[in-house]
């Protein structure tokens, strides 16, 4: 399992997954990503990834530095932090562990850098699945927000929780 940059030629992937109900469902209505557009912008403050299992494309992950990212969604947030998105694609590999393996090289990848303190997310307060499941990865909630129109949990993992969570290499 791995992650790399997402390509233009995942387009089509993408625009599928977004088609699919459960994902349109939990996205809200603030979240939708023109992909063609931003795939190919190179922006330092953000990265769009495509989580692979044997080859074959199965998430997506968007991570952001929410201090420097333009549209301020997070609002005025300080440094140290990365927020992300993320989405298993197809209903049939929901429930199979890749969720949970695409966020452990997220948050590998995120503390990599010495700098990040915390990571964000921001599942919709009804979608109480997502929000279970981040708990149980050690995310804590800080405040329920409004984003645009979305009822949101703002969840939060410190570094430290993380670390003293996560085995050894």
């Amino acid at each position: 399992m791995r992650l790399r940059p997402a390509t233009s030629a995942d387009l089509p992937t993408l625009r599928a997954w977004d088609d699919d109900p459960d994902i349109a469902a939990s996205s809200g209505a603030d979240d939708a990503y023109d992909w063609a557009a931003e795939i190919p912008r190179v922006v330092d403050w953000r990265e769009i990834l495509i989580f692979e299992a044997q080859g074959r494309p199965v998430g997506v992950l968007v991570s952001i530095d929410p201090a420097r990212e333009e549209s301020h969604y997070w609002g005025d947030c300080g440094p140290g932090l990365r927020a992300l998105d993320v989405w298993i694609g197809a209903a049939s590999d929901r429930g199979r562990g890749f969720g949970a393996a695409m966020m452990r090289l997220a948050l590998e990848r995120c503390f990599a850098d010495p700098s990040v303190t915390a990571v964000l997310l921001d599942p919709l307060a009804e979608n109480v699945r997502a929000c279970r499941f981040y708990e149980r990865l050690g995310f804590r909630a800080v405040e329920r927000r409004l984003f645009g129109e979305d009822d949101c949990v703002v969840y939060r993992l410190e570094r430290e929780a993380w670390e003293n969570a996560s085995p050894s290499p």
